[in-house]
This record gives structure tokens, sequence and C-alpha cells, in this order.
């Protein structure tokens, strides 16, 4: 069979790196792989990438040399570019006849066209309805099915990686870190796992994976003070974890930030779902073993753990997209 062009946009973030890995071992695929930073340009070739393209959502000039031959596409973006993603879905539509197959990176909760529910009844404590950014995550997935591609949507946890990089300074020089989570166990999954399952997807196909949705968790669900004694493990010192009041959490990262934390609170994020097993045929990922082994950029967890952050103490990221 001859070669397929897979375009992997986000490709210099964490899932988008582990797939170009993957998938550059693959004689299958062409890997075309996006950067927005010319400076990154160099390290997706020395992951395997077969060709560098720039490629920004807000920027509609960029997508058409992005998208030539292309007949598979890898899409994630970031929760602030949502309006640009879905500009993005539209040029897609008019490629559907190029456009074979569409894996679209979302999140646990999205599902609105897989189940039947009403905002304030998907969740599993009064009041805590469907914060506004999983309505974006199902709205990411909606608007490239509108237009006729065949969409696979991996639906995932919350991401490991995210976890604490907000609290890095304290972790280093302190031994501590902070959210509202306290006790409640949540199915933290890899980014690596992510990508696993991105891999398999792509490589089986849209007849195999078209309107198929698949949630992606870890193995166990655990609670902040065993995240803190895994991470105590992995970096040889003791980590303590200190619960913070969600007043306090909005304070340092704005509404739409501290909505989505309330929700991982109210037990809809604890399940392990099968899904992952059944596309890989074997376990996601533990945290621990996250945090120490490398995955197939070369970099483990911990090392992932100091590398870029959205979300900064006293700044808003989502004031934007929440207007959207």
């Amino acid at each position: 069979m001859p070669q397929q062009t897979v375009l992997i946009t986000s490709a210099t973030g964490r899932i988008g790196k582990e797939l170009v890995a993957r998938l550059a071992t693959d004689p299958a695929f062409i890997v075309r792989a996006c950067y927005f930073s010319e400076a990154k340009a160099d390290s997706l070739l020395a992951l395997g990438a077969d060709e560098v393209v720039k490629f920004d959502l807000s920027d509609p000039g960029t997508w058409a040399t992005a998208l030539a031959g292309v007949s598979a596409v890898y899409s994630a973006s970031l929760d602030p570019m949502l309006q640009g993603h879905l500009a993005f879905a539209k040029e897609l539509g008019k490629r559907r006849d190029q456009i074979k197959h569409v894996v679209r990176v979302s999140c646990m909760g999205a599902d609105t066209n897989t189940a039947s529910y009403v905002a304030d009844q998907h969740a599993s404590r009064t009041g805590a309805g469907i914060p506004l950014m999983l309505q974006h995550y199902w709205w990411g997935e909606k608007a490239m099915i509108d237009e006729g591609l065949n969409v696979t949507a991996l639906r995932n946890n919350f991401f490991m990686n995210h976890l604490l990089k907000t609290d890095c300074e304290n972790i280093d020089r302190e031994g501590w870190f902070s959210n509202p989570l306290g006790d409640m166990r949540n199915s933290f999954v890899a980014t690596r796992d992510i990508a696993e399952a991105a891999a398999v997807v792509l490589s089986e196909g849209p007849d195999r994976h078209t309107n198929k949705f698949y949630d992606i968790t870890g193995p166990a669900p655990q609670s902040m003070s065993e995240i803190g004694a895994d991470l105590g493990r992995a970096m040889g010192k003791t980590i303590e974890y200190r619960a913070q009041s969600m007043v306090d959490f909005e304070a340092d990262f704005g509404a739409t930030r501290a909505e989505f934390f309330e929700y991982l609170t109210n037990g809809f994020y604890t399940r392990c779902s099968p899904d992952f097993y059944n596309l890989t045929g074997h376990k996601p990922t533990s945290y621990f073993d996250y945090l120490t082994t490398k995955g197939a950029s070369g970099e483990t967890g911990l090392e992932e753990l100091w590398q870029g952050n959205l979300w900064k103490k006293g700044e808003d990221a989502m004031k934007d997209a929440a207007k959207v």
C-alpha cells in the first residue's frame, strides 16, 4: 500500500511529540509535524518527522501548505484556541474527499453524542454541572462531525503532566504542592498513553475507528496525598500535599479553571476505563512509572514536569475562551 501523509498538529506538545516518535517508526506513514515556533522545528525532525511545517490556528494562511496531500489529521489544540479550531474544522470539511480520518483529542464528559444528559444532572454532586471547558471539548468534536468528516475522539481524563505544573517552584524549593482536589481520587492519564492510543487508531484507520469515542484514563484512581507520595519516591525526597480552598484556587487561576477542578472533586473522573487496554492490549501507565520511565520521545514524566505551563498564578488563561 502507498504511504499516507498524516498531519500532526500541536506536534511540539506532550502528546504530539510522543505521537511523532511513534508514527516515525511506522512505514505506512509520512509524518508531517506542525510547529508554531521555528526554533522547535529541528527537535521534531530529531524525533523522526519526515516533514515539518509552520501551522497556526489563528493564521489561515498557514493551513493550505500544511494540508497539501494529507489524508489523515491528528487534531489537538489548547482551549484558548477554540475559535481557531472551529474555523479549521470548516477548512477540513471543504477537503472531506481528501481527509479520510481525523483523530481529535478531547476530554471525558464531552459526550453529548454518546449519552443523554443535561448540565445540572451530569455530575455526582448537586450543583456541580458541566464545566465550560468540557462544553468546549464537545464543540471541538461536533465541529468536525458536522462537517461530515470521519472522526475518532480520544476523550481523556486529566493529564498527569498538567497536574502539578503550577507548583513546580514550591515542589523544587520547599517540597510541597497545593490544589483543591483533596481526598477525591482521579484516574489521571499519561500523555504518552494518549499518543499510543492515537497511533493505534491512525494505523488501524477509519474503517475500524470512524465514529468511535474512547475514554482514556490511568490504571488506578489516586488522591493528592498518594500523588505526593509517588512524586516524592521518584524525586528521592518528601513531598507534602497541602489542601487549598476552591475560593483561593479560583483567585489564583480564574473561574473557568476552578469550575473544571470543581468537577474533578465530584467523582466523575474517578473511574478507570478499559478503552486503552482494548486498543493497545496492555494496561495504562501508572503515575509513578510515568514519572520514572521514558516515553517514545525520550523524556521521563519527571523531566516533563518542569517544561512549559499554560496556567500561571494570578492569570486567567481562559478569560478570552470563555467568551466564545
